[in-house]
């Protein structure tokens, strides 16, 4: 049996960056509080737990003394946690990922136009709620085209954006089905003016440029250990892109929960992940399956 890492998995460089920023904050300080878990991955999250950094909700910045550092992770935060931890004399490291301020950034100069904004994503995702923000909490969160054409006022101009983590596939439907429809409002009736539409993808390139190589990685192995955290959007978004190509593809956060009866006439093995699992997760899960099938470690 061939056990093989993917080697397009990994951290995104956005990750990487939060990461980094972390480990330097805990370097003066033995205690650094995080708003949230700071990435979708509950094995990476203990490490720096260990390390001395806390998770914490906005909820907690009363509890807190006065001048204590706090994180914000990759996925951003809306404006009133930035006001919120002012107010509470809170130092803010702020480590969300540039790809997701610029989105914010986007979002408000359609806010400033009097745009109706709508966000292709997950309504409690930490990434959504930021950009919610941004709006004044008056976006329209929707997880398909159904709930779009639903939801949206059509008399109004209207801009669509994405989560970054989300499918691109799927963008694609909802920003269609919202064109389409205007299109629609507007036949027959000279005196009628459709109203301004616009559809930003805003998908992490690292996301939705991985998926031909985790096709073809899937479809070389004949199976394929996923790992990745449960929260994660974006590995959920991947898993099931193998899993379409390799059937038999099976997610398992840690290594405990890793099934044996999954490798029976299995050849080769392969093993990928989310843009939010660490390369040394996917190295441990390696190092289990060779152990237990008493398969020598390849020297390079």
């Amino acid at each position: 049996m061939k056990v093989t890492i993917d080697k397009n998995a990994g951290f995104c460089w956005g990750v990487v960056r939060t990461i980094d920023i972390a480990e330097d904050s805990l370097k003066d300080k033995p205690k650094v509080f995080c708003l949230g878990d700071v990435i979708h991955n509950t094995v990476e999250v203990q490490r720096l737990n260990n390390l001395g950094l806390e998770t914490i909700t906005v909820e907690d910045f009363p509890k807190l003394p006065k001048g204590s550092r706090v994180l914000i992770r990759a996925h951003g935060e809306p404006p009133a946690t930035y006001k919120l931890a002012l107010e509470f004399g809170l130092e803010l490291v702020d480590a969300t990922c540039p790809i997701v301020i610029k989105v914010q950034e986007r979002v408000r100069k359609f806010v400033d136009k009097g745009f109706q904004v709508v966000i292709f994503g997950k309504k409690n995702h930490a990434e959504v709620v930021g950009i919610n923000g941004v709006t004044g909490n008056t976006s329209i969160v929707v997880l398909n085209k159904e709930e779009a054409l639903e939801s949206v006022d059509f008399t109004k101009p209207t801009v669509l954006f994405s989560q970054t983590t989300m499918d691109k596939q799927e963008f694609k439907e909802v920003a269609d089905a919202l064109r389409q429809k205007l299109d629609t409002l507007v036949i027959g009736s000279i005196e009628e003016t459709a109203v301004e539409y616009h559809a930003k993808d805003t998908i992490c390139g690292q996301v939705s440029g991985r998926e031909k190589k985790l096709q073809l990685f899937a479809a070389e192995n004949d199976i394929i250990i996923f790992t990745a955290g449960r929260k994660s959007s974006n590995g959920k978004v991947l898993y099931h892109i193998c899993h379409d190509v390799n059937e038999r593809t099976y997610f398992a956060e840690t290594k405990e929960e890793i099934d044996w009866s999954w490798f029976e006439g299995a050849n080769s093995v392969g093993i990928t992940g989310a843009t939010s699992t660490p390369h040394w997760v996917m190295r441990d899960f390696k190092r289990l399956i060779e152990e237990k099938f008493g398969i020598e470690e390849e020297v390079l």
